[in-house]
């Protein structure tokens, strides 16, 4: 492997559990440890635990913060409350996305916005140059740690290790608190369509957390996750991967993130092509837009991303994502189709070894938590 991958603080953890390490986004990251479906499935009925301290963070400070952000991302910073997240994107002037972010407001003037690790350099650049005399801007990635910890049994799992105030967070809520003796901030955000916690702390301070959330959650059923199943996890939940779904060739429209895109507030970059592309795709042939989609499979086959999507025999999209539904009993996948495709029923072919297999357009998520 690589010597210059890069490796979180929890590496010799991994190691220790037997995971199985893969190059991922310039990190080696565990891909799975007792298997994709066993960990998926503790996820959906347990609660699983994931180191995702790869991605990037980067903390704005100063009474500028919320409306510099808000230049720079399409959802509406200005109102979001303290103690509280949001989920959007940032486009460049073309109104294609950057990379998509989750912003947490954790003092009166003080902003966290977690990037994807691959973009990281990316993100940095295009913030510092746009920022620059007008806010604190510091990339604190490299001093900071990121566990996460879904499932249904999540919350009782962060009250067992004693921060009861944590484990009432509302849904997108964000508070600081201590966990196992570890000074944390935690979120109720996660990426797997259950209920959970993201825990950021002090790089130093991730092993004696990690270890705690395995040994007080044994009696949970907790189980460490890798990325393989994070993947399975976040698909049935219809959750966009930066790089298979959205990139710089997306807009937001196309991707199904048009409630993210706040066009009524004051300008942002990318605005103007936002609200081209808008009034273009309303006046637009149903053929021309392109739009994702879900599908399940009809025939036997496993969709893979960058499979053509074919329609009558004609080449006319690209899968982005597929794999196993594990927990909906199907084959399933996301990908880009002509606008008049897009009704639930549609029928489209996957090009899978040379040959069409029937798959049909189908509601998303696939799956939605009780």
């Amino acid at each position: 492997m690589p010597s210059t991958l890069r490796r979180t603080p929890l590496y010799e953890q991994h190691r220790a559990l037997g995971a199985r390490m893969v190059p991922f986004s310039g990190w080696e990251m565990p891909v799975q440890y007792t298997g994709v479906t066993d960990e998926h499935t503790a996820v959906r009925t347990a609660v699983g635990l994931f180191d995702v301290s790869h991605m990037g963070e980067l903390h704005l400070e100063g009474a500028a913060a919320a409306a510099c952000l808000d230049r720079l991302v399409t959802n509406a910073v200005a109102q979001l409350e303290e103690g509280r997240a949001l989920y959007t994107v940032a486009c460049n002037e073309r109104g294609t996305i950057l990379d998509d972010l989750i912003i947490y407001r954790l003092g009166a003037t003080h902003y966290l916005v977690v990037c994807n690790a691959g973009n990281l350099d990316k993100m940095r650049a295009h913030f510092a140059e746009r920022l620059a005399g007008q806010c604190s801007f510091v990339d604190r990635s490299a001093e900071t740690a990121l566990l996460a910890v879904q499932g249904p049994r999540a919350s009782a799992l962060v009250e067992r290790l004693g921060a009861d105030h944590l484990a009432r967070l509302p849904r997108f809520g964000v508070a600081g608190g201590s966990l196992a003796g570890v000074a944390v901030t935690a979120a109720r955000t996660g990426y797997t369509g259950e209920d959970g916690f993201e825990l950021f702390c002090a790089a130093e301070d991730a092993g004696k957390l990690w270890q705690a959330l395995l040994e007080q959650g044994q009696s949970f059923g907790v189980k460490a996750i890798g990325l393989g199943a994070r993947d399975t996890l976040r698909l049935e939940a219809r959750l966009s991967l930066y790089g298979n779904e959205i990139d710089e060739t997306t807009s937001p429209f196309e991707a199904g993130l048009g409630w993210v895109v706040k066009l009524d507030k004051p300008e942002f970059l990318g605005r103007a092509a936002l609200l081209q592309q808008k009034q273009q795709s309303q006046g637009q042939s149903k053929d021309k837009a392109q739009i994702l989609v879900g599908f399940e499979m009809v025939g036997r086959g496993i969709a893979r991303h960058g499979h053509t999507i074919l329609d009558a025999g004609t080449a006319v999209g690209r899968v982005t994502s597929g794999a196993p539904g594990l927990s909906v009993g199907k084959n399933i996948g996301l990908g880009y189709v002509p606008g008049h495709l897009k009704a639930l029923g549609s029928r489209i072919d996957i090009e899978i070894r040379n040959q069409p297999i029937e798959a049909r357009v189908c509601a998303t998520p696939f799956y939605k938590r009780a």
